[in-house]
């Protein structure tokens, strides 16, 4: 994947799992909120795709948070 920083989208990923974890979802049970495929929910959490606004507006109100709250992690 070309991206101009593929590390944000890993660090990306990853704060999304933490999400999903922290709130006891699946990675099914996160898709079927958010009415997404599983596998597109698999991608993002590894940083295989760079995903859309529409799709981490869906994630975030599968959440239940403020789409910010997507954003608020430390990519170091």
């Amino acid at each position: 994947m070309k991206v101009k920083d593929h590390n944000y989208i890993i660090a990306f990923g990853k704060h999304l799992r933490s999400l999903r974890k922290k709130n006891k979802l699946s990675q099914e049970r996160l898709a079927n909120d958010a009415d997404i495929p599983i596998s597109q929910v698999g991608r993002i959490e590894r940083g295989e795709v760079n995903t859309t606004l529409s799709t981490m507006r869906a994630l975030s109100k599968a959440l239940k948070i403020h789409i910010t709250e997507l954003f608020d992690f430390d990519n170091n």
